[in-house]
C-alpha cells in the first residue's frame, strides 16, 4: 500500500478535480443555455487534467524514486493512476449525474433532437447514466494511458542529479 500512497493520493485530486470541472461547466451554462457550446468548451478539462498527471509523476520521482524515475517507472505510475480513476468513473459519473447537474441529459437529449444530430429514440439511448459511466470509465483508461505514456517520456530521468550545485 505504501507504494501506491502517491498514486492514490492523485487519482483521488483527479477526481475532484473532474468533479469541479464539472460544476464550473454546469455554472457557466454549459450544460443548459449554452448547451451548444459544451461539446468544444469541455475539452479545456486536458489542461488540468495533463497538470495533475504532470505534477504526480513529479511527486513520485521526488518522494519515492529519490529524484531518479525511469520510463517505465513513470509509466507505470500514471497507469496505476489511471486504473483507480478508471473505478472511480462510475461513482463519480453518478454524483454528476444526480448531484451537481441532474438535468443535463434531459438537455442534451432535447438539444440533440432540436438540431437534427439525432432521432429522440437515438438520444435517449446514448445520454444516459449507464452510457455515460461506461463512456467515461473506457475514455478515462484510453486518456490516461496516452497521458501516462507521453508525461513519463518527458519526465524520465537520464541520470541521478547532482546534490551541489
Amino acid at each position: 500500500m505504501k507504494n501506491v500512497k502517491i498514486e492514490i493520493k492523485w487519482a483521488l485530486i483527479f477526481v475532484v478535480m473532474m468533479l469541479a470541472w464539472i460544476a464550473l461547466e454546469k455554472s457557466l451554462g454549459w450544460h443548459d443555455e449554452k448547451i451548444a457550446d459544451h461539446a468544444t468548451m469541455t475539452n479545456l478539462v486536458a489542461i488540468p487534467a495533463v497538470a495533475i498527471y504532470v505534477l504526480a509523476l513529479l511527486d513520485k520521482r521526488k518522494n519515492f524514486y529519490q529524484g531518479v524515475m525511469s520510463y517505465y517507472q513513470g509509466f507505470m505510475t500514471g497507469l496505476v493512476i489511471t486504473l483507480i480513476v478508471v473505478v472511480l468513473s462510475p461513482l463519480s459519473q453518478y454524483i454528476t449525474s444526480e448531484f451537481i447537474t441532474p438535468d443535463y441529459f434531459t438537455n442534451i437529449i432535447n438539444y440533440s433532437v432540436s438540431t437534427g444530430e439525432m432521432t429522440q429514440e437515438k438520444a435517449e439511448s446514448y445520454f444516459n447514466l449507464q452510457s455515460y459511466m461506461i463512456m467515461s470509465a473506457v475514455g478515462a483508461l484510453i486518456m490516461g494511458i496516452a497521458t501516462s505514456a507521453v508525461v513519463a517520456v518527458i519526465l524520465k530521468s537520464k541520470s541521478k542529479p547532482s546534490a551541489s550545485y
